[in-house]
Parts: structure tokens; sequence; C-alpha cells
């Protein structure tokens, strides 16, 4: 397997005059020291390294097989961390561009972190307006589950999470376990791959088959811009009927 570690900055990947050529762009977002480092190079190489440089964004490109035995070529976009200020989020422009660029978003936090859970909702509005009229398909990941001395996170909010963002959910852990990482990350892959076009086209038919490309998403659903009011009434309302099944019990 071959692992290429490309610096180049993610606008000479976005711009319409420079195509993607069937690559599958994937960008991954999180707050800081989540491991989104950790589970896009455990991904592409089966590694754990524990250490990285933080806030690196480096762009990682490599061959993956898909379901069928296709070859495809796949970007991901690993990104610095997004954190919460007194004045709101703080994003680098980095993120944003790499939300523009991208065709999938994988939104990361720490189970042993609860303000990383806490900003997944403000990520995932960001994904929606910075998205546009093509919003990318997005995906959630709760790592660090190997860690349950430290966990902050209960395992059931994230998947009440997903369901309210309307998006697929994998809880895993980057050091432990390859096979939960991957997992997630090649049915991302499968179900991008299933997207793209099978032909060569004209431009006017390219344009338009990448606008169909983006708006079929029967596997992981497209993110919807949700008033965060009423998803922190859903939220709410989940577990509190979760705290009176254990509490009848």
């Amino acid at each position: 397997m071959r692992l290429i570690q490309n610096m180049s900055t993610i606008a000479e990947f976005a711009t319409p005059e420079c195509p993607s050529n069937g690559n599958i762009k994937i960008a991954v977002i999180g707050g800081s020291g989540v491991g989104k480092t950790a589970l896009v190079v455990r991904f592409l190489t089966r590694r754990f390294i524990g250490d990285y440089e933080r806030n690196a964004g480096n762009l990682y490109s490599r061959e993956v097989q898909v379901d069928g035995g296709e070859q495809v070529a796949i970007q991901v976009q690993d990104t610095p961390g997004v954190d919460l200020t007194g004045n709101g989020l703080s994003i680098p422009d980095h993120v944003t561009c790499s939300i523009q660029w991208a065709d999938a978003v994988v939104l990361v936090y720490s189970v042993t972190d609860r303000h990383s859970f806490d900003l997944i909702g403000q990520l995932h509005q960001l994904v929606a307006r910075a998205g546009g009229a093509n919003v990318p398909p997005v995906i959630l990941l709760a790592n660090k589950a190997d860690l349950l001395h430290m966990r902050r996170v209960d395992a059931e909010q994230g998947p009440l999470l997903a369901a309210a963002l309307g998006c697929s959910f994998y809880e895993v852990s980057a050091s432990e376990d390859y096979s939960q990482v991957h997992g997630a990350f090649h049915r991302l892959c499968c179900h991008m791959a299933k997207q793209q076009p099978t032909a060569p086209m004209s431009s006017h038919t390219t344009s338009s088959g990448a606008a169909e490309k983006k708006g079929r998403s029967p596997l992981i659903p497209r993110p919807k811009s949700p008033n965060m009011q009423d998803l922190k009434r859903r939220f709410k309302q989940a577990l509190s009927a979760k705290v009176r099944t254990v509490t009848s019990v």
C-alpha cells in the first residue's frame, strides 16, 4: 500500500479548473486533540502513532479497494482543530475551504472530552453553510472508545446526536481497533464510489452529474441545517426518556 503525504494547500484542489478526476475527497473535522490525524493514519496505513504535531492540516492521498474489487483514488484532508472562544467558534480558514472542497465530511469528537462533543452541532451547521447548494454527506465518529476510565460522553449520547443530525455514527478507537476505523472510512468510500460517474461525459453532463451525485445519499444522509434550540430540545427529550426507563426498572 502506498501512502503519499501531500503538503499542498487545499486551494489547489478546490478550484473548478482543477477537477477531481474521480478522486473521492474527504475532510476530517473536529476539535483539537480528538485524534483526527491518528484516525486518518490508522485507516490509511493500519499503524497507530500516539504523538502527532497538532494542527498540521496535511492532505493524504492513496488508492483503496471498494466493493466489487474496484480501485479508487481518495484524498483525505486532515484539518486544524476547531475551538470555542468567548466570541463563538474559532474556525481556521483551512477548515472552511476543506468543507467546500470535500465530497464527504467526517466529524470527530473524543469520548474523553465533553467539550469536543458539544462542538459537533455547531460544526454540522458549519458544514451545511459552507457546502452551499451541494452539502456533502457527513458521518460522525466518536474516538478513544478504549479509554473507559476517562470517558466523559456516555455511549448512548453519540447515536442520539447522530440521529438528530441525520448522519451515520461509529464509536471507534484509533489506538486499539483498526477494524472499527477501517470499517467506518471504508463504508464511506464505498458509498461515495457508487456516486462517481461511470463513463466520460461532456462538461455540461459532468456538472449536472456532479450535482446529482451530491444529491443522492441513501446510506449517509445529507446534513440538515437544524435549529439549535430544537436540536437541544429533542436531545434532552431522548435523554429524559432513557432516564425514566432506567428509573422504572
